[in-house]
């Protein structure tokens, strides 16, 4: 088994980003899905969830809990969170403001995706979201400094969300646009969106009746 293990549901959700972050940094993981209840429970019981939630990432021989905690610990370790403090609070602005995006995807299999919903997304995403990281782009090839940081990944990781579900919304962002066309040319993250890589397919009813029956409600 890797030094990584990954403990989730087989799907997206809360551990997408680490994926995409762990596979960024080339770090081999080994992933335990959990397909009941009592799994989860057994891991409660163990004491290996702080929280009482997931996801859960064992690495270094710790048992880290709280996405933005991992996120951290993974882009500390493997320099993508910026060369000094000034560097590390914009990534970590950049890199919330994305995941604070993703949430609202993430969510719709749960509250429904109808039209209201879909276009309240659209419209925030257009209006509060892209137009900063559009910003932000047009001065340099990375968000923050000279080099790739996990506030790009997370970046590239909801762009392609959103054109899952609004194919169009990029055209009116052009730095945005080509940004993606040049991460996707980079080797590791060319690998991962291969067919048959870790990635995980958007959500559909076999994964949401896995989450219920896992989380038991």
């Amino acid at each position: 088994m890797a030094d990584v293990v990954l403990y989730y549901v087989n799907g997206r959700g809360r551990m997408e980003s680490i994926r995409w972050l762990l596979a960024v940094a080339e770090v081999d993981f080994d992933e335990v899905f959990l397909e009941n209840n009592e799994q989860y429970q057994k891991l409660i019981n163990d004491g290996e969830l702080m929280f009482q939630q997931l996801p859960l990432v064992k690495i270094d021989g710790m048992n880290l809990v709280q996405t933005k905690a991992i996120l951290n610990y993974i882009a500390e370790k493997y320099n993508l969170h910026g060369k000094d403090i000034k560097e590390r609070v914009m990534i970590n602005m950049y890199s919330e403001g994305v995941m604070d995006l993703m949430e609202k995807i993430m969510m719709l299999p749960f509250t429904g995706e109808s039209p209201e919903k879909l276009e309240a997304i659209k419209a925030g995403a257009k209006g509060r979201y892209l137009p900063v990281y559009e910003k932000a782009l047009d001065k340099s090839g990375y968000l923050v400094g000279d080099k790739l940081s996990r506030a790009d990944v997370l970046l590239l990781e909801c762009s392609l969300m959103l054109e899952e579900k609004f194919p169009e919304i990029l055209c009116d962002f052009p730095n945005i646009k080509s940004f993606q066309g040049r991460m996707c040319n980079i080797p590791c993250i060319q690998k991962f969106l291969q067919p048959g890589s870790k990635r995980k397919l958007p959500p559909d009813e076999a994964y949401m009746k896995m989450v219920r029956k896992v989380f038991n409600f």
